[in-house]
């Protein structure tokens, strides 16, 4: 059975669908069968793979809503291995949409349980928000990849999802737990990003990633051609950094 693993900071910009992206390309460039799901109205996850996110005819919107089965929403990508679940604009009405729902925090848990069995990772790019969204997310997910910028109050952040992560757990999803911390935007040229990482390591000494995200125009460009950092720039040293995440994730089971 597939794992289901969230990728998910309330804080943005923090490499949140950076990571979901490379991260699930690598894994199947890996010869892992694995499902992107765009869970974010803005949609990045969606666009940075190439699909027009404006010219859908059905997307996790219209799951959600009980409009649609999960496999009739399913996208291939240009990466072998890596399938799409895509996002739209209109996701943004399903925090209020939801609301009058029975088990509105369990819908995304029961449409994936339909399709989980063909996919040997499930990554859930979430919204930069402790919404319903984000709870839905964290209720379907086994675990949860955290990403942290490597800049000052991170920590801060990470306390917030981690109280998060605990209230689902306490109330929704009792397998719930951190998969690991993920440094991101690291720059070895300053003083600050090494502070913070010795930092994080210092309060989660066991959940931090060995692998360390640089801080990368590579990585930062391949969204704009629909590709990720695998394809765009292969040699470049964020596609190795998440290269290195994929086999640690395999690695950790």
């Amino acid at each position: 059975m597939g794992r289901t693993y969230a990728v998910a900071n309330q804080k943005g910009g923090v490499g949140k669908t950076t990571t979901a992206i490379n991260l699930g390309a690598c894994l199947a460039a890996a010869n892992r069968k694995v499902l992107l799901v765009d869970m974010d109205p803005q949609a990045n996850a969606t666009s940075g793979l190439g699909v027009d996110k404006s010219d859908l005819p059905a997307s996790v919107y219209d799951v959600l809503m009980g409009q649609a089965e999960f496999a009739r929403i399913i996208t291939l990508t240009n990466r072998v291995g890596l399938d799409l679940a895509p996002s739209s604009p209109v996701l943004a009405g399903a925090e209020v949409e939801m609301v009058s729902l029975m088990a509105r925090e369990q819908r995304l848990k029961r449409a994936l349980k339909t399709i989980v069995d063909r996919y040997d990772y499930v990554l859930v790019d979430c919204p930069p928000s402790l919404g319903l969204l984000t709870v839905n997310s964290l209720t379907a997910a086994d675990g949860v990849i955290i990403p942290v910028q490597c800049e000052y109050l991170a920590l801060e952040g990470v306390g917030q999802i981690v109280s998060t992560i605990e209230m689902i757990r306490d109330n929704l999803n009792s397998q719930l737990h951190v998969v690991g911390l993920l440094m991101t935007m690291y720059d070895a040229r300053t003083n600050l990003s090494p502070q913070v990482v010795e930092e994080v390591r210092k309060h989660f000494p066991e959940l931090i990633f060995h692998t360390i995200v640089p801080r990368s125009i590579r990585l930062t460009e391949a969204p704009s051609y629909g590709k990720p950092i695998i394809d765009y720039d292969p040699s470049c040293k964020g596609a190795l950094a998440y290269r290195a995440l994929a086999e640690e994730l395999v690695g950790r089971g």
